[in-house]
């Protein structure tokens, strides 16, 4: 199937400034010629616009700008050709539909970026980069994104590989030369070099600063009803998300948002107001809500600082411990009963931030809070979950590996090729046709 040439839609569909409609394969130059006619009777030169029409026959069917692009300096290292049309979903499907009947098949989704990578122009770890970026929300999940297209988890999977093939070589070097090299003056050279690169890669294997980069932090407010939650979500949110009434429990299910801080995508959730209670409903909302809180990467306890603690408060407090929480003392604007130091008492080393959802300038110190939560690395290694699964059975191989020097080198270099092929399967050097049908099957058409 990679010898044959394929077309698709490669911009968003509905209306739009510009519709593309790209072409690859062997007979990419073949079939632009079929459909298009350039204003000036002339060869297309390479990676050059041209402007001319779309025509079905005698029909002209949009005014376009063309180009072909000659392999290997193409996307795809293949002959590769564009139609820049209008934006609009009909004259698109049309152009797309005459390119089909002219020698081209429609593309499987991530089909231009697998060809890319079976070709030699990217390997897997950049392929899957491409698929990052066109879903970054943020400049920091952008960043991650752009860091790992232009080779930032390749290059250290590579260097660990290298180190790893070094360390295989002197495996091998013991087990065909026993009478020159022995088992227990090889263990003594090989265990540190092998603890050391499980090391190496297990520091590489920040799943939850992964996470949070590529998908954001998860933020849940919690506390009992009627301490200002849903005003506090409205405020940090700027928009009337929740919504607010004097009517204690008014939230009785989840209300989420996003707000962008520093280039870090926050996504926050207003928990319904957690309280005994015989309604089944609220019943319902409250469990939700813990359950919430329980997966959250970071937790703020909503306190109303106008009001002395309630026991639904205490007992609230009593089901955190263990978790990553502010406590928020909220309506700052009214007479303080509640103080700063009293809250802090009821969970030590939580931090205490106090606000109110009336005064934007007061969510500074809540802000920087989430902030200072959402931080992580400038560059991680490995964000993707599939690079971090790999990587976390190399490094478990590698330990195994250590362990088998005590038994026989034969032994250790089995667990040591195992985490070779791990470490493989995140670059693609060797990787089975299951995966790669699984990696570009959640690519977009016409990418």
């Amino acid at each position: 199937m990679t010898n044959d040439t394929i077309a698709a839609v490669a911009t968003a569909p509905g209306q739009g400034g510009v519709s593309i409609v790209r072409v690859s394969g062997p007979e990419a130059e073949k079939v632009l010629l079929r459909v298009f006619r350039p204003a000036k009777a002339a060869p297309l030169t390479s990676h050059m616009l041209t402007y001319g029409h779309v025509v079905d026959g005698d029909e002209t069917i949009d005014e376009c700008m063309a180009v072909i692009m000659h392999a290997p300096r193409s996307y795809t290292r293949e002959d590769v050709a564009e139609l820049q049309l209008h934006g609009g979903g009909y004259t698109c499907q049309r152009v797309l539909a005459l390119c089909l009947r002219n020698g081209a098949r429609l593309a499987q989704p991530g089909e231009f970026t697998r060809r890319a990578f079976l070709n030699g122009r990217i390997d897997l770890s950049q392929a899957e980069a491409v698929m990052s970026l066109i879903a970054a929300q943020g400049d920091r999940a952008h960043q991650a994104a752009m860091h790992q297209l232009q080779g930032g988890a390749s290059s250290f999977i590579r260097q660990a590989a290298d180190e790893l093939y070094a360390i295989q070589a002197g495996a091998a070097a013991c087990i065909d030369y026993p009478e020159e090299i022995s088992e227990e003056e090889a263990a003594s050279d090989l265990l540190p070099r092998i603890e050391a690169l499980a090391r190496s890669i297990d520091n590489a294997c920040d799943e939850k600063a992964a996470r949070i980069i590529t998908s954001g932090l998860t933020v849940a407010l919690c506390g009992r009803p009627n301490v200002g939650k849903s005003s506090l979500l409205n405020a940090l949110l700027g928009e009337d998300r929740a919504i607010v009434t004097p009517i204690p429990g008014t939230t009785r299910d989840m209300v989420t948002g996003d707000m962008l801080l520093s280039g870090s995508v926050i996504h926050l959730i207003d928990t319904a107001g957690l309280h005994a209670t015989d309604d089944p409903v609220e019943q319902l909302g409250v469990a939700r809500a813990e359950n919430a809180i329980r997966q959250a990467d970071a937790v703020l306890m909503v306190l109303d600082a106008g009001m002395p603690l309630t026991q639904e408060d205490r007992d609230l407090l009593g089901k955190l411990h263990g978790l990553n929480v502010a406590i928020v003392l909220n309506k700052a604007d009214l007479p303080a009963v509640l103080t700063a130091e009293e809250a802090a008492a009821l969970l030590p080393g939580a931090t205490v931030i106090s606000v109110s959802a009336h005064d934007g300038a007061s969510l500074e110190p809540l802000k920087d809070y989430l902030r200072r939560q959402a931080a992580t690395a400038d560059h991680l290694t490995l964000t993707q979950p599939r690079h971090l699964e790999a990587a976390r059975r190399a490094a478990a191989h590698l330990r195994q590996a250590a362990q088998s020097l005590n038994l026989a080198i034969d032994f250790a270099a089995v667990d040591l090729q195992a985490a070779q092929m791990a470490l493989s399967e995140i670059t693609g050097d060797q990787v089975e046709e299951k995966l790669l049908d699984k990696v570009f099957s959640q690519f977009c058409v016409g990418k």
